[in-house]
């Protein structure tokens, strides 16, 4: 697997953690909305390496004058993209650093 792969994979996670964390963002503001239909996020690897991610409303049709967006699992979901989006992060530094080093052993 080529570095240009690796960094790839990684942009895909950071791209995917970004998605999530909208689709949070969105749910904590509505929380109080009546009917509101919490948005959940999936994530699907990629055949090429990598993950997709999307959002869509869970069907729950047993909340007809609340929301069902608990906040806890929220919170949860906040914590859990910041974690993966620091994963990938430090993958696609790890693979900037490699550039680095074979770009400086091409110059010597």
């Amino acid at each position: 697997m080529s570095i240009s792969a690796i960094m790839g994979i990684s942009l895909s996670g950071m791209q995917a953690e970004k998605t999530r964390l909208a689709s949070t963002a969105n749910n904590v503001a509505n929380a109080m909305t009546p009917a509101y239909d919490r948005l959940e996020t999936k994530f699907t690897s990629s055949a090429q390496g990598g993950v997709t991610a999307s959002v869509a409303p869970t069907g729950d049709e047993t909340f007809d004058d609340m929301s069902n967006v608990d906040l806890a699992s929220e919170m949860l979901s906040l914590v859990q993209s910041e974690i993966g989006f620091k994963a990938n992060a430090s993958a696609w530094e790890t693979g900037a650093d490699l550039w680095d080093v074979l770009l400086s052993i091409k110059r010597d």
